[in-house]
C-alpha cells in the first residue's frame, strides 16, 4: 500500500478528526441503551467492554498481520490482576483498570519476543498454546484465582468516589463507554501515525522493509505489547463491572469469539471492531433466548455469508455498496 503524503502532519489531523456522522454515532450509541433499552444496560456493558477487546485484536491482525487464536490470554490477564487487586483490599476503578492493562501488557512483551520469530502455522499454534497454558495455570493456582469456581469477594468502588456501580448498569455502561471511546482515539491516532503505516508496510511487504532499514521485528513487538495491554484494560473494567471473573475469560472459545466479531465487521477498520461486537452479541442474546441450544447455526451461516458475499466484512461491503451509489 503507498500513499503519497506531502505534508505528514496535515494528512495525520485529517485522518483523525472526528466527522459529524461519527460524533452522531457516538451520542447514539450513549443515549440509545439509556433511553430506550435501560433494561439492557448490563448487555450493553458487556458490548462495549468487548468492543475494546476486538480493536486490541484488529491492532495486530488488520494492521499488523499478526494472527492470533489465543488473545483472550490477555484479556483474562487483566482481568484477573484487576480482580485480585480488588479482592486484596484496592477497588478503585480507573487505577485498578490501568493495573489490569500494564499487566497484560507486560505479559503480551514478553510473549511477542516468541511472536516475532514465527509465522502462519507456527504462529497459530503459539498463540493457541498460550491460552491452554494460561487456563490450566489459573485452575491450578485455585487459592489465588478461585479456579473453576470464579475469583469472588470483587469489590469495585464508586466511581470518582460519587458513582455507584449497581445492578442496573447506569454508572457501569457510562464508564466502559468513556473507555471504549478513548482506546478508540488512541488506536486510530496509532494506526494513521507513521507506526502505523509501517506495521501495514511489513503487512504487505516484509522483505521490502527489511530491505529499507526498518526494524520489523520491534515494530510487531510494539504493536503487539500494545495490543495486549488493550485486551488487557477491557478484561480489568468487564470485572469491575461484573465483579466477577471466571477461567472462560482466558479460553479459546472466548479468543474464536472475538475473531468473529472482528470478521463480521471487517478487519483493518477499527469501526468495523465495534460493528461486528455490537451484531455479534445482540444476535447472540436474541437467539440464543430464542434457542439455547442451537444459536451458534445462526452465527456460523451468518459467518460464511459475509466471508463468501462481503470479503472485507460487513463494514467494508457497506463502503462498497455506498461507492456503487455514489457512482450512479
Amino acid at each position: 500500500m503507498q500513499q503519497q503524503i506531502t505534508d505528514p502532519q496535515k494528512w495525520m489531523r485529517q485522518k483523525t478528526r472526528i466527522s459529524p456522522i461519527e460524533i452522531a454515532f457516538w451520542l447514539s450509541v450513549l443515549a440509545v441503551p439509556y433511553i430506550f433499552f435501560p433494561n439492557y444496560l448490563a448487555l450493553a456493558n458487556q458490548i462495549a467492554a468487548t468492543a475494546i477487546f476486538c480493536i486490541s485484536l484488529d491492532l495486530i491482525i488488520g494492521y499488523a498481520g499478526i494472527i492470533s487464536l489465543g488473545h483472550a490470554a490477555f484479556f483474562g490477564l487483566g482481568a484477573y490482576a484487576a480482580g485480585i487487586l480488588s479482592q486484596k483490599g484496592w477497588g478503585e476503578p480507573i487505577t485498578g483498570a490501568l493495573f489490569g492493562a500494564i499487566f497484560a501488557g507486560f505479559g503480551g512483551w514478553i510473549v511477542s519476543f516468541m511472536i516475532v520469530r514465527v509465522q502462519h502455522l507456527a504462529l497459530l499454534m503459539i498463540t493457541l498454546g498460550l491460552g491452554f497454558l494460561l487456563v490450566e495455570l489459573a485452575n491450578t493456582l485455585d487459592w489465588l484465582t478461585g479456579g473453576s469456581d470464579g475469583l469472588v469477594g470483587i469489590d469495585t468502588w464508586n466511581l470518582f468516589g460519587v458513582f455507584k456501580f449497581t445492578f442496573w448498569g447506569h454508572t457501569a455502561y457510562g464508564y466502559t463507554l468513556g473507555a471504549t471511546f478513548l482506546v478508540f482515539l488512541l488506536a486510530r491516532r496509532l494506526v494513521n501515525s507513521p507506526f502505523g503505516l509501517a506495521l501495514e508496510t511489513i503487512r504487505e511487504n516484509p522483505q521490502r522493509t527489511t530491505a529499507l532499514g526498518v526494524p520489523n521485528r520491534a515494530r510487531l513487538q510494539k504493536v503487539f505489547t500494545i495490543s495486549a495491554a488493550i485486551a488487557g484494560l477491557a478484561g480489568a473494567i468487564l470485572t469491575q463491572t461484573t465483579e466477577t471473573v471466571s477461567l472462560d475469560s482466558l479460553g479459546f472459545q472466548h479468543s474464536a469469539d472475538i475473531a468473529v466479531m472482528l470478521i463480521l465487521g471487517g478487519t483493518g477498520r477499527l469501526y468495523g471492531a465495534i460493528l461486528g461486537t455490537i451484531i455479534f452479541m445482540v444476535a447472540r442474546d436474541q437467539l440464543s433466548g430464542m434457542n439455547p441450544q442451537y444459536w451458534y447455526f445462526w452465527i456460523g451461516l451468518l459467518l460464511m455469508i459475509v466471508v463468501l458475499f462481503m470479503p472485507r466484512g460487513i463494514l467494508g461491503g457497506l463502503e462498497k455498496l455506498m461507492e456503487k451509489v455514489r457512482g450512479l
